[in-house]
């Protein structure tokens, strides 16, 4: 596995250990509609949350959140609308971005941006 590869899957198992830990059931990984995908839906009592995971080696060229472009927003949303569809969904929905940046010696920095776009 390319070595980036490997730091985007540790970065979307931090970020679902990190929603579990805020008392969230992960429902879905990177479920995909069509060439849209979401990396994460969660829940907690009636809000379901979509998550966009942006991991980085660093945050030398910025942080990882700007890195989310509004092309992927868009197919993003594409991709909820179509889950929130299939459930038949009728409660709170939230969409977050969480970003993880490896700090060296195995250490990472986790950001959670709640409702980060609509």
């Amino acid at each position: 596995m390319a070595e980036h590869h490997k730091l985007g899957a540790t970065g979307e198992t931090l970020a679902a250990n990190h929603l579990i830990n805020k008392g969230f059931s992960i429902l879905a990984q990177n479920y995909r509609y069509k060439k849209a995908e979401v990396d994460l839906i969660a829940c907690k009592d009636n809000l379901l949350v979509f998550v966009e995971i942006k991991t980085r080696s660093s945050d030398k060229f910025g942080f990882p959140e700007t890195f989310v472009s509004p092309r992927k927003i868009e197919l993003f949303l594409m991709a909820a609308d179509e889950y929130i569809f299939q459930q038949n969904w009728l409660h709170d929905i939230r969409f977050d971005i969480i970003s993880v940046t490896a700090m060296g010696k195995g250490t990472f920095n986790i950001h959670h941006i709640e409702d980060a776009f609509h």
